[in-house]
């Protein structure tokens, strides 16, 4: 059974940072790009970054461009995603999802939030 499970998320003061974990199981993880999306309060889903499988080439959404680092460790199954520099319109439920755009991604996680307030 595929499993993606977040945490890392909690609050944050603007201009503070945190580092989002995605810890994957069930499926061959160095076999698949991956990505991060968010959700924020009353919105739909924004894609967030993503990465190949392994590892070599990133992208992001064009406001998370200089503050978002994405990254994997394949050896541990594990997708990170490194924020600094948050606003409080990074607030949002942030979730890992197998898969990249254009193809798609087919499994998600449940989410973590990520709540960016003084």
């Amino acid at each position: 059974e595929v499993q993606l499970v977040e945490s890392g998320g909690g609050l944050v003061q603007p201009g503070g940072s945190l580092r989002l974990s995605c810890a994957a199981s069930g499926f061959t993880f160095d076999d698949y790009a991956m990505s991060w999306v968010r959700q924020a309060p009353g919105k739909g889903l924004e894609w967030v970054s993503a990465i190949s499988w392994n590892g070599n080439s990133t992208y992001y959404a064009e406001s998370m461009k200089g503050r978002f680092t994405i990254s994997r460790d394949n050896a541990k199954n594990t997708l990170y995603l490194q924020m600094n520099s948050l606003k409080s319109e990074d607030t949002a439920v942030y979730y890992c999802a197998r898969g990249s755009l254009p193809s798609g991604m087919d499994y998600w996680g449940k989410g973590t939030l990520v709540t960016v307030s003084s």
